[in-house]
Formats: structure tokens, C-alpha cells, sequence
């Protein structure tokens, strides 16, 4: 008896780490307007505004259609579903080199300082094609926020 109700509440300890596990994850903003509120409802006051499409931020909790999400800088609320996508970006947390191949020894492109929002266009190891404004070229994944998956 003691053996079965060890395996069930393992069972549910299991379940519980692959549930809280798949709340988590990087999405991008959709629109280039998109209201932040306090709550899971277009009830709730409207907390602040993010102007920058394809900005990289967490989903830290879901309930129906509104996601809780929190971004680089630890501002967090709730979003509608239609204002995110998967994600397609991040953000450099250092300075970085933009090279025209997906190796050190490539020629250079760009300096791509710290803060920049890249748009991903397909990664292979630690290596990932980016996009910005003005330039195309391959940077090194490390120091990121956001997902490159």
C-alpha cells in the first residue's frame, strides 16, 4: 500500500515539474503596439505599453487566452495571445561582432552593440544568420536574451 502511494505522488511530482517546465518560454511581440496590463482580462488597467515589434520576451504563466510575460529588464504583466508569435528574435547583452560567415575567421561585418534587436533567420550551433535594420550577417549565440531554438 505504502509502495502504491509513493509511486503516485511521484507520478504527480513528475506531471507537476513537465507542467510548470512548459509554461516557460521566449515568444516575440506581433504588433508594434502592444498593452501590458495587470491582470489576465481587458478588465485590467493597462501597466504600460511596448512600441517595438518582434522584442523577445518570456511567458512565465498562462491563463486562457492571456499570457504572463516578463521582459529583459524583469517588467512583467499580461499580454493577449494575438500579440505574440514564436519567438523570432533577441537581444545582445554584450557587444558583438556581425560576420559575413558563421566563424570567427569570416570577415567581419558590423559592430553590434549591446541592447540591439536581432530578428533570427536560422541558427546552426553556436551560430545564428541575423537581421537588423541595416545589416545581414552571422553572430555567436552566447550572451543573448532570448531563444535561438
Amino acid at each position: 500500500m505504502i509502495k502504491k502511494i509513493v509511486i503516485y505522488f511521484l507520478c504527480l511530482l513528475i506531471l507537476g515539474i513537465q507542467l510548470l517546465s512548459a509554461e516557460e518560454k521566449f515568444l516575440s511581440l506581433k504588433k508594434d503596439k502592444v498593452n501590458v496590463r495587470y491582470g489576465p482580462g481587458f478588465d485590467f488597467e493597462v501597466k504600460y505599453v511596448y512600441k517595438k515589434i518582434n522584442l523577445p520576451i518570456k511567458q512565465i504563466d498562462k491563463k486562457e487566452n492571456w499570457r504572463r510575460i516578463i521582459d529583459l529588464k524583469n517588467n512583467s504583466g499580461w499580454v493577449h495571445r494575438r500579440m505574440v508569435k514564436p519567438s523570432n528574435s533577441i537581444i545582445i547583452l554584450r557587444n558583438k561582432i556581425l560576420f559575413k560567415k558563421p566563424s570567427l575567421f569570416s570577415k567581419p561585418i558590423a559592430q553590434i552593440k549591446k541592447g540591439r534587436l536581432l530578428v533570427l533567420q536560422k541558427c546552426e550551433e553556436n551560430w545564428c544568420r541575423v537581421k537588423t535594420a541595416d545589416f545581414e550577417g552571422w553572430v555567436k549565440t552566447n550572451d543573448v536574451w532570448g531563444s535561438i531554438n
